[in-house]
This record gives structure tokens, C-alpha cells and sequence, in this order.
């Protein structure tokens, strides 16, 4: 019999993640998987980050985790998004070689203390509501806590067309008695569904007649800390489109889409559509772009990133042979649309922990996400929490105004969903506050408290932050000049002298012209530039959460009645009634209780505490 403190149910970017977290806080720990070859895969696209991702990529570097080591030693391209907008959307994006991220992952769990058990979960121990451990084909597993992280696995079945597949991936097994268990357990549970498109050898396609997409030169890094020596070998992407003739051919064929069909039942991602979807809901669009991404360096293989599919095969290969440079493709794996199982994620704590089973953690798809990034968050906090409550620490747990990763765990434990769950910087409230670029001002020293991150690496930040200010007091607010270069390259005259700090506020200037920075001061000049131009927005926003946390601080009285409160719908009374929230705070994260209802209970407030006031002057002075 096997016993650890942590059983991690799953290999993927969740089950990596949490593992190496709970390694790090000094517990015992195993992953239990499928095979230890898989651990790590991308089952999809080879790449890392794009936007709203790579925000979570940096928190999570921010916090010693495995993701951004592995992308920085497996990235074949560096991209920066939205380089013409502000920083707080700025996005970096990593493609990667697919084989060599896998290695890279399961490099830095051999160098831990994780065991890596191979075998299916059968089964969950689970005694007197609190889970024990795992059954699998092979043995009894037990631990003080569990994480699942299955992934597409539950009861994973793949189409091409009407041809059904039992599967989580390609080439892998479903988790079906897996599901089965948590079916028994009378766990709220819903189908969903993702797709990929087919692949295709890179050498059998036309690249000269498409738009090449190079990387970015100075080639940038994912991780701010844990970097290679260099970089992999870099490629360029390519740029294709569809035409009138593929969509023609979609259209005639799409009943025969599993999805359009009616075999799958499962809602899939509206921001990752298959090419079926976007032909049929887009009629108005000639054409739909098509990124032609390698899927390694030494690979011959391409991933066409925009025309996932679940069409049949021979569909599948007359629509590609449409496509301009694609004429003579050689496929060697078709598209698929892949259903599975997940939980509904309003059942679990912010923790990460599950509010039906004790001991019980849950992370990644299962709980109704979409993406690596998104899943590797989840991991992270479901291993934090873990190893936070077999210590017998405080809970961790990320505000909306501290993280992406808080945003993301808010709205799915809060919300829920109704399609797989992806971020965008656009659900973060505060984005001006969590660029990706400042994630370690944000969230090392909570990293370092957890016990996550060591001296080492703490020093050198704080190091680092001190040479920050004092470049800013030395340099910045004591340079001086009477001129300065605009927007439109005109030399403006100063009546008195200002200094650099002084200038870099003002919305016009040209700030690579106003101060010659060193190569050291280039990446403390530009996080100046973006802190001092967005200062003003930024004190805002900070004071506008200082007076949103006082307002979700507010205590409802026990015996509050919402019958009372004029112009609350019946459905929302009920609601509150039926949950009795202690705050404001707790009251707004009801589902359905909307922000004009949280208006009119603290308008019932303010005056019944108004009421309570002149009754007290009024006792006062007739006692007086």
C-alpha cells in the first residue's frame, strides 16, 4: 500500500503544475497517469500565452512555477500581441516545439521528489464523505488529499464525422469509470466539447506564397527568472486564408459535422470556434485567417491554427486542398472534436477545493476551462491550498484586483460557465493593474511566504527593485532639460528646465528620445515610462478597490428583511433569502444578484442606519 500526503490524478498542465507546487512546500507527492510519456503533452496547439494567457503565465512564473520554465526551453517563436496598444493588454505568445515542451516538463518533475504512479483511476476511496486515496487497475493509492486533473479524459469520446472514438486525445484511453464515480456521487456534471484541426507535413504545403509571420527580434523571454543559456532554434509562422470555394464546401457538408449532426451534445468554446462554426455564423466574411505554425523544429509538420474541424475525412481533405499554398497537403493526422465530462465549478471553494467531498481537490478542464494556461492556474492553487491545509496554513486565495489567476478562480466559482471558460484581459476589471509585466511586484513576496519561491531568488528581486528606485531617484528625477522631441518629431521649448520623471507624464512625448538609456537601464526605463504614463489611471483604480472592498465589507444583519427592499425581483429575494449572505461582498457573488439590486440593499441600509441614528439624537436630547 502507497501513502502520500498529495495524489495528483492527471499529467497535464493542471496536474504538473499542482504537483511541482506541492513538491516545492516540502510535502509528499504522486501523479498518478496514464503513462509517464504523456505527462506534459499540448493536445492541442503548440504554444504558450496570447492574450489575457500570457498574464497568467507571468503569475505563475511570478510564483516559482513549471510552465514558464518549460515554454523558455522549448519556444521555437516569441511574439508580442498588441504592441500598438497599451501595456496592461500586451500579450506575449511562445510557439513552441511540441516534443521538446513535453521533455521539458517532465525534466523538471524527475528532478523533484515526484513519484510518477502509471495506471487508470478507477475508482475513489472515499469514507464518511472524505476521499482517502485512488483506486487504479493496478493498486490502492492513499493520501491526506486528492487533485483531479483529468482533463478531456471523463468519459472522453473523439468524432470525425459520424465516426466514434472512445478517447480524451488521440492515440489515449477515456477515464470512464472515473466519471462513472463522480456520477454515482450525485456531483452536478455536464457534457462540453473542444475540437483540433488536422495536421499537416510542412513540406508537402506552398510557404513562399503566404504571408510570413517572423518572430520578434531581440528574441524576449516567457520567465523573468529561470532561463536557458539561449534560445531554441527560431521559425517563422506563415499566414493563409480560406476562400469562397472552402466555404462552399463547408457549408454543403456541414450536417455531416459531428457537432451539426447531433452526435455531440456538449457546448464548445465560443472564442475558438471550428471552421464549421465560423462559416455558418460569419456568412458575411469571403474569408477566415489560417496560422501556419510549426509543430517543432526537427518536425515536419505544421498545425493549422483557425480550421478545426470534426467534418469526415474526405470533407476534411477537399476543403484543405482549397486553401491557397495547401493544394497539395499531405495530411497525416485529421481533425476531431473531442466531448467530455466536467463539474460544474460552482461546487467548488475559491481554495480550489470541492464543496461536496472533503479532501478533494479539483483543476483544469474538468472544472470547465479551456487552455493550458487557464488549467495550469487551477494547479497551482489546487496545489497551494493542499499542502496549505495538510500544514494547517490559511487559505490562499488570489483578489480579482491581485491577479489574472484571481479573476479566473472568481468567475468560475462564482459564475460558472456556460461554454469552456477562456481568459481575456477584458474580464479583469483592473487590467491596468496586472500587466504582465509586473506580475513579480504583485506576487513574489506572496510566493516567497508560501514557501514557494527561496532566499536566492527573493534577494535578487528585492535587489533588483532597489536598483529600480534608485535609478528612478538618481537618474530620472534629476536629469533636467529645457526641450524635448514629440509624437510628430517637433521639438518643443521649455520656459523653465524639467526633469525626465517630470516629462515621461505628458501624453505627447517621445520617451526614446528624451533619455539615452544604457543597455542595464533599457528594461527599468521602459517599466518607468509605462508606470509614470499610467500613474494617474492607476491611483484611480486603486482607490476605486480601497472603496469597493469597504463596500464589500458592509454587514447585512442576521435578521435582515429583503421582502423590505423596494424594487428587488422575486427571484433575487429568494436567492438572498435562501443563502442569508453576512456581506455585501458575500451577497454580490450570488449568482444572479445583479449590481443595481447590491445598489438597492445598501440604499435600505444607509437609511435604516440613518433612521437608527436620529432615533439615538432624538433619546439623547430628551433625555437631556
Amino acid at each position: 500500500m502507497k501513502s502520500y500526503d498529495v495524489i495528483v490524478v492527471g499529467g497535464g498542465h493542471a496536474g504538473a503544475e499542482a504537483a511541482y507546487a506541492i513538491d516545492r512546500l516540502g510535502l509528499s507527492c504522486a501523479i498518478v497517469t496514464f503513462s509517464k510519456k504523456t505527462i506534459g503533452q499540448m493536445s492541442c496547439n503548440p504554444a504558450i500565452g496570447g492574450l489575457g494567457k500570457s498574464h497568467i503565465v507571468r503569475e505563475i512564473d511570478a510564483m516559482g512555477g513549471l510552465m514558464p520554465k518549460a515554454t523558455d526551453m522549448a519556444g521555437i517563436q516569441y511574439r508580442t500581441l498588441n504592441t500598438r496598444k497599451g501595456d496592461a493588454v500586451q500579450a506575449l505568445r511562445v510557439q513552441c516545439d511540441r516534443d521538446l515542451y513535453k521533455k521539458a516538463v517532465q525534466k523538471i518533475i524527475k528532478n523533484t521528489n515526484i513519484d510518477v504512479i502509471e495506471g487508470e483511476v478507477k475508482d475513489i476511496i472515499v469514507e464518511k464523505n472524505k476521499v482517502k486515496g485512488v483506486v487504479t487497475n493496478k493498486q490502492e493509492v492513499f493520501a491526506k488529499k486528492t487533485i483531479l486533473t483529468t482533463g478531456t479524459f471523463l468519459n472522453g469520446k473523439m468524432y470525425v464525422g459520424e465516426e466514434i472514438e472512445v478517447g480524451g486525445r488521440s492515440g489515449d484511453d477515456s477515464s470512464i469509470p472515473l466519471s462513472k464515480k463522480l456520477y454515482e456521487l450525485n456531483i452536478p456534471m455536464g457534457r462540453l466539447k473542444t475540437g483540433t484541426p488536422p495536421r499537416i507535413k510542412l513540406s508537402s504545403i506552398n510557404t513562399k506564397i503566404m504571408e510570413e509571420q517572423p518572430g520578434e527580434k531581440p528574441t524576449p523571454w516567457m520567465s523573468l527568472y529561470e532561463r536557458p543559456k539561449k534560445h531554441q532554434k527560431q521559425l517563422p509562422c506563415f499566414i493563409t486564408r480560406t476562400n469562397k470555394n472552402t466555404h462552399t464546401i463547408i457549408e454543403q457538408n456541414t450536417h455531416l459535422s459531428a457537432m451539426y449532426s447531433g452526435n455531440i451534445v456538449g457546448i464548445g468554446p465560443r472564442y475558438c470556434p471550428s471552421i464549421e462554426d465560423k462559416v455558418n455564423r460569419f456568412k458575411n466574411k469571403t474569408s477566415h485567417q489560417i496560422f501556419i505554425e510549426p509543430e517543432g523544429i526537427n518536425k515536419d509538420l505544421i498545425y493549422p491554427n483557425g480550421v478545426s474541424t470534426s467534418l469526415p475525412k474526405n470533407i476534411q481533405r477537399e476543403f484543405i486542398f482549397s486553401i491557397q499554398g495547401l493544394e497539395n497537403a499531405i495530411i497525416t493526422e485529421y481533425g476531431y472534436a473531442v466531448e467530455y465530462d466536467f463539474i460544474d465549478p460552482r461546487n467548488i471553494e475559491p481554495t480550489m477545493k470541492a464543496k461536496f467531498l472533503n479532501n478533494f481537490y479539483l483543476a483544469g478542464q474538468i472544472n470547465g476551462t479551456t487552455g493550458y494556461e487557464e488549467a495550469a492556474a487551477q494547479g497551482l492553487m489546487a496545489g497551494i491550498n493542499a499542502a496549505n491545509a495538510i500544514q494547517k496554513k490559511e487559505e490562499f486565495v488570489l483578489d480579482r484586483s491581485e491577479a489574472y489567476i484571481g479573476v479566473l478562480v472568481d468567475d468560475l466559482t462564482n459564475h460558472g460557465i456556460t461554454e469552456p471558460y477562456r481568459m481575456f484581459t477584458s474580464r479583469a476589471e483592473h487590467r491596468l493593474l496586472l500587466s504582465q509585466n509586473n506580475a513579480e511586484q504583485r506576487l513574489l513576496l506572496k510566493a516567497f511566504d508560501l514557501g514557494l519561491i527561496g532566499d536566492k531568488r527573493k534577494n535578487e528581486y528585492t535587489t533588483k527593485e532597489k536598483t529600480y528606485k534608485d535609478f528612478i531617484k538618481n537618474k530620472l528625477k534629476k536629469i533636467k532639460t529645457k526641450s524635448f522631441i514629440n509624437n510628430k518629431n517637433e521639438t518643443i521649448n521649455l520656459t523653465e528646465n524639467k526633469t525626465v520623471f517630470q516629462l515621461l507624464s505628458r501624453p505627447d512625448i517621445k520617451a526614446e528620445k528624451l533619455f539615452k538609456a544604457s543597455n542595464n537601464e533599457k528594461p527599468f526605463y521602459k517599466r518607468a515610462i509605462t508606470e509614470i504614463k499610467y500613474r494617474g489611471y492607476i491611483e484611480k483604480q486603486i482607490r476605486e478597490i480601497e472603496k469597493t472592498k469597504k463596500q464589500n465589507n458592509k454587514k447585512i444583519p442576521k435578521n435582515f428583511n429583503y421582502n423590505l427592499v423596494e424594487g428587488l425581483s422575486n427571484e433575487v429575494k429568494e436567492k438572498l433569502i435562501q443563502k442569508t449572505p453576512r456581506t455585501i461582498g458575500n451577497a454580490s457573488n450570488i449568482e444572479g444578484v445583479t449590481p443595481a439590486a447590491i445598489n438597492l440593499i445598501l440604499i435600505y441600509l444607509k437609511k435604516a442606519e440613518l433612521v437608527e441614528q436620529n432615533a439615538w439624537w432624538f433619546l439623547k436630547r430628551t433625555k437631556n
